[in-house]
């Protein structure tokens, strides 16, 4: 598969693994305090917040959406949207590599971009997250005539998603094996309908005609799928029409006749029989299309930014709620969880509160604090904008707003000892095992995994700092960790020493790692 190349390419894609593990600094809490834990607003670098968050997040976000900066040579009054291009590359790489590490296996993220870019972003996509792994791109309709300044004026964004992963023998991604349909509209269920038979109405009701006959030109006629259909109205013998052949074998029209599953016209004289599908056998939603006509547009959104915040122009580009609830429809399900490491002006996160999603949102200017904190305030008091009507929104819920606190670990990549128990059990289980730390730690034993378990010593999680209760390795420690330890099964333990020997170590099938010298930056 080709690649994307430019200047510094090779250093975007380092700086990934050289990115600093930040803590995450509690500022405040809104709301109902029982929920609030599940949904964060985080002030700071998207890189450094994403980085923060692997420990914790990584494999469980259902759906990502991101509204990156388009690189119009623009300037607007929340962010510079004037890079070179390679630096607008060189910007993404890594922001990808981290979201597709956070990302579910059945997961997917969906970005929104124009033409300035999009079509950068489709190859550089495809090379973090896999070609085979593109879904589809979608066209939004973003304002309803064309510029005048250009011959040909642009009306759409383009919104490009990947999923996490696919089946190898799957012709779908993992992610639209789970994905929603729309709600059927009322223009799809008028195909419906109760039609006049010779026998009389169908009793299992409303139905549509489907073409029994398919294509037989190019190459594509089938000899055994050519035979004739006797009409059980007038007893003629009918063939499929000139050019074509029936869709399905002898048994199966067979069977649909025997099921009265034919429809032969008003007076039962058709040449051609239809089959019917009925209502009730339909699917209960639709199939989105790849264009957008029915989600809002820019102008929609600043109307709603004008009436939550009072300012016209607040963004020059916002969102409309009505965007991300078809995509977050699609592409999660109530109680998973949401993310936006561009929020903007928080359309994504107030979205995702009115439909019952969990939600992370990363943004780094000053509108945290001025737009997007005040907006989910709003939200959970019961604001009526956006999409309030059509999600019965009547307020409720909570949220967690964290700012960047100090880096993890220091300059030569040690432990910074502000790092509390928590944080680095989950940091050490993630870097052990894979997996992000779901799991409440709040005991010596992290858990289990692979028939290895891990043990962590640290803030005095034994009660205290003395060697025989605290933070070292020794029998008494030892005889406790025990009590925990699923018999049989071989032990990691991290602690600040161990009073235990090398020999003693290999006897009881136990690897000692020493805080902080052993805990490296990955």
């Amino acid at each position: 598969m080709p690649f994307l190349d430019w200047v510094n390419k090779n250093q975007a894609k380092e700086n990934q693994r050289e990115i600093p593990y930040h803590l995450l600094k509690l500022e405040g809490t809104y709301g109902d305090p029982e929920v609030a834990s599940e949904n964060l607003l985080i002030h700071g670098d998207n890189l450094l917040a994403l980085k923060a968050l692997i420990p914790f997040y990584a494999g469980r976000v259902k759906c990502i959406f991101i509204d990156p900066p388009y690189n119009t040579k623009s300037a607007f009054a929340q962010y510079d949207d004037n890079l070179e291009h390679s630096q607008w590359l060189a910007m993404m790489y890594p922001r990808l590599a981290l979201l597709r590490e956070l990302l579910a296996e059945e997961g997917s993220i969906w970005i929104t971009l124009d033409d300035n870019e999009a079509h950068y972003m489709k190859v550089l996509g495809d090379e973090v997250f896999g070609r085979r792994n593109f879904i589809i791109d979608v066209a939004w309709q973003k304002r309803d005539g064309p510029p005048n300044d250009r011959k040909i004026g642009s009306t759409h964004d383009h919104i490009l998603a990947w999923a996490k992963n696919r089946a190898s023998d799957s012709k779908k991604t993992l992610a639209e094996e789970k994905f929603n349909l729309m709600p059927r509209t009322e223009k799809a269920d008028a195909q419906y309908q109760v039609f006049t038979e010779p026998s009389g109405p169908d009793p299992r009701g409303p139905f549509r005609k489907i073409d029994t006959t398919a294509n037989g030109k190019g190459g594509r006629f089938v000899e055994s799928l050519y035979y004739p259909v006797t009409n059980p109205f007038t007893g003629e013998e009918v063939f499929p029409r000139a050019g074509t052949c029936w869709r399905h074998n002898r048994e199966y029209m067979a069977q649909l006749q025997a099921d009265n599953r034919l429809f032969w016209g008003a007076k039962g004289t058709a040449k051609t029989p239809m089959r019917k599908l009925f209502k009730s056998e339909a699917k209960q939603g639709m199939s989105a299309p790849s264009i957008w006509l029915d989600t809002g547009l820019n102008q929609h959104a600043s109307s709603e930014m004008e009436k939550l915040f009072g300012e016209k122009a607040a963004f020059e580009t916002p969102k409309p709620e009505a965007l991300l609830q078809r995509i977050i429809h699609i592409a999660s399900n109530p109680g998973e969880l949401v993310l936006d490491s561009f929020l903007g002006s928080a359309t994504t996160t107030a979205v995702a509160h009115k439909m019952g999603r969990r939600y992370i949102g990363i943004e780094m200017g000053a509108h945290a604090k001025t737009h997007c904190l005040p907006r989910l305030q709003k939200v959970i008091a019961g604001e009526q904008g956006g999409i309030s009507l059509d999600e019965d929104w009547k307020g409720g819920g909570g949220f967690s707003y964290y700012s960047l606190g100090e880096p993890a670990f220091d300059e030569h990549g040690r432990l910074n000892s502000t790092v509390r128990f928590n944080t680095l059990a989950a940091y050490i289980w993630t870097i052990e095992t894979g997996h992000p730390g779901k799991q409440a730690f709040d005991s010596p034993l992290l858990g289990v995994h692979e028939e290895k378990a891990y043990f962590l010593l640290y803030n005095g999680i034994l009660g205290d700092r003395r060697p025989e209760g605290g933070n070292v390795l020794t029998n008494p420690v030892l005889t406790h960790l025990r009590e925990h330890h699923p018999k049989g099964i071989p032990m990691v333990v991290y602690g600040e020493t161990s009073r235990l020997g090398p020999a003693r170590l290999v006897a009881e099938g136990i690897t000692f790692k020493q805080i902080p010298y052993d805990v490296k930056m990955r």
